[in-house]
């Protein structure tokens, strides 16, 4: 199949982390503790530990702090809140094969890469220990590390210090759209992903692939 390459190849490609490379949800944690009633852990992770309050981890919270503070409000659940920290580890399901592929061959290839992750900074280290690519990647900048989260902006400008390329030569993959939306609006080159197929066709397009 032929591929037209971009006119505007990116120097460096920024990759998120979360169900890009690897797979992550609480519900992976949680599943087995709700096994009685699915309904009880749609509620649980709906209105208890939902994705507001996760996301004050990714933006610096510490676990004993949130932790403390959600089970003074929700004390029947305390032991269930706690689990958040406990099982933490438990919340992945492996890494997306096809992508870290990706990763390791434009590392070979010479490829500047560097990654964008809303990760609690408590959680980082050991994450960062437990996947091999993650040493495919020049710098990681790390929510938790910067008090900002995506698809704030000062994030995004932390990444183009960090980097030294600029936005117009940087190709930023995320799942999210709405972090997606805000490195159009900073005149990065972006790609929502979706599948790894379609990530695999546009880094072929972009001429980062050979």
């Amino acid at each position: 199949m032929h591929h037209p390459v971009s006119e505007r190849k990116p120097a460096c490609v920024v990759f998120d982390l979360g169900n890009v490379l690897v797979r992550w949800h609480p519900r992976n944690a949680f599943a087995p503790l709700f096994r009685n009633d699915p309904r009880d852990l749609d509620h649980f992770l709906d209105n208890i530990c939902n994705m507001d309050w996760h996301n004050r981890l990714d933006a610096g919270l510490s676990f004993r702090e949130g932790i403390t503070e959600l089970s003074a409000r929700f004390p029947d659940h305390a032991d269930m809140i706690a689990a958040y920290d406990s099982r933490w580890k438990e919340m992945f399901n492996g890494e997306i094969r096809e992508n870290v592929d990706l990763v390791r061959k434009l590392h070979t290839d010479g490829v500047p890469l560097f990654a964008l992750t809303n990760f609690p900074k408590e959680k980082y280290d050991d994450f960062r220990r437990a996947y091999g690519f993650m040493d495919s990647f020049r710098d990681v900048v790390v929510s938790g590390h910067e008090g900002v989260i995506k698809p704030d902006m000062q994030i995004y400008r932390i990444l183009l210090e960090r980097t030294g390329f600029p936005a117009e030569q940087t190709l930023f993959i995320d799942d999210r759209k709405e972090n997606i939306l805000a490195a159009d609006a900073l005149g990065f080159q972006t790609h929502h992903f979706q599948s790894p197929k379609r990530l695999t066709e546009e880094l072929l397009n972009q001429g980062l692939l050979a």
